[in-house]
């Protein structure tokens, strides 16, 4: 196998969200990760995050394919799961078993809001988590309520990133210890750890708490996405008064706006002025006339537009293994390189051979599988 992370076996409850994502860039850089699907669940040819995987199929309410299981889970690294607390424990696969059979096992449990406290066992989502973080209120627009921003951070840089972090430094730690741990990794604790440069702007009076306006979140005219005349939009990130200066001189603004730059007092008239600016020309006319410069000027893309962006071809951002459009492996590594995207792993496919060496014998898989020897 590819990739730095080649030789790991990782094991993967299936589920939503966080997790499979997590499971999809450990088996890009090489690991061996197992997917436990439902047995009888439908697959999805088109599920990215499955991509590079094996999968094995089990009814777990059955006692044989738990042990199954825990005989699979015996020479594992890693297991993920991302059930609500208490799940494995009554599946008969909480921490205490599987370290019972694998004393190394890095045991990593994904939820929305951790193992404890008063959330613990309530339903919830990347809004939710957003919301009681102080995250949420700062995204949107100044006379409308918060926008959620996709499922990104809480669930996936919140989840999916620390989830990632928390095993991989937990394997590192094995190799002194010899010991494995159990990694307890919540969405609402991780989302507000990505906001440590505003906390800082609110500890120093630099960031207001009302919408769109301040420096990053829409406020500042130079740092916003603004409509061109084809309805389309380009974004404006010149924060640095030298990037600034460019945008100035090659829009043909104003140049004593360079000396006003950060007086907020200037931004709404500023923001008039460039929304009139941006709409004299298309969104492609905007784009040829800033590249190749500082004044970071980008066409706003499409997820359809975007593979065929020229910047994103020529570091083949994006590839399509089975005529399906996804986001290449990345980092890039010098020795270890990524493997390249493999097709999604449909539920129960590995079955037979996972169990096989895990050290079951044919008739014991006959039976876990549903077919009769003979």
């Amino acid at each position: 196998m590819a990739g730095p992370l080649a030789g790991l076996k990782i094991i993967e409850m299936a589920g939503l969200g966080p997790c499979p994502l997590a499971g999809q860039l450990l088996a890009d850089m090489g690991a061996d990760v197992i997917v436990v699907d439902r047995k009888g669940s439908k697959g999805d040819s088109a599920d990215i995050n499955r991509r590079s995987k094996r999968s094995v199929a089990l009814d777990l309410k059955q006692p044989e394919a738990v042990e199954a299981l825990l005989k699979i889970i015996a020479d594992a690294d890693i297991l993920i799961e991302g059930f609500r607390p208490g799940v494995m424990e009554r599946l008969g696969l909480g921490p205490q078993e599987c370290h019972g059979r694998n004393p190394g096992l890095i045991y990593g449990r994904m939820t929305g809001w951790g193992q404890d406290g008063p959330l613990a066992h309530t339903a919830g989502h990347d809004i939710n988590y957003l919301s009681i973080t102080g995250v949420l209120a700062a995204i949107g627009l100044k006379d409308r309520p918060p926008i959620p921003p996709l499922n990104l951070a809480a669930d996936y840089a919140g989840g999916t990133m620390f989830l990632l972090f928390g095993v991989l430094a937990a394997l590192h730690e094995r190799g002194s210890s010899k010991k494995g741990q159990v990694i307890d990794v919540a969405m609402s604790d991780c989302a507000p750890l990505l906001t440590g440069l505003i906390q800082t702007m609110i500890h120093h009076g630099q960031w207001r708490e009302e919408r769109q306006s301040n420096l990053l979140d829409g406020g500042a005219p130079f740092y916003r996405c603004y409509e061109t005349s084809d309805g389309k939009h380009v974004s404006l990130g010149a924060l640095e008064p030298q990037f600034f200066a460019e945008f100035v001189r090659i829009a043909g603004v104003e140049a004593s706006d360079c000396a006003s730059q950060y007086d907020a007092a200037t931004w709404p008239e500023k923001h008039a002025r460039y929304e009139a600016l941006f709409k004299t020309r298309t969104r492609d006319e905007w784009s040829a006339l800033f590249d190749g410069s500082d004044a970071c000027v980008a066409p706003v893309l499409t997820a359809s537009e975007a593979p065929g962006h020229p910047h994103n071809m020529a570091r083949c951002v994006f590839a399509d293994p089975g005529g399906v459009v996804q986001a290449a492996p990345s980092p890039r590594f010098s020795r270890t390189p990524a493997r390249e995207p493999a097709d999604a792993a449909m539920p129960g496919a590995d079955t037979a051979t996972v169990l096989q060496e895990a050290g079951l014998s044919g008739t014991e898989i006959d039976t876990l599988t549903g077919k009769t020897s003979g």
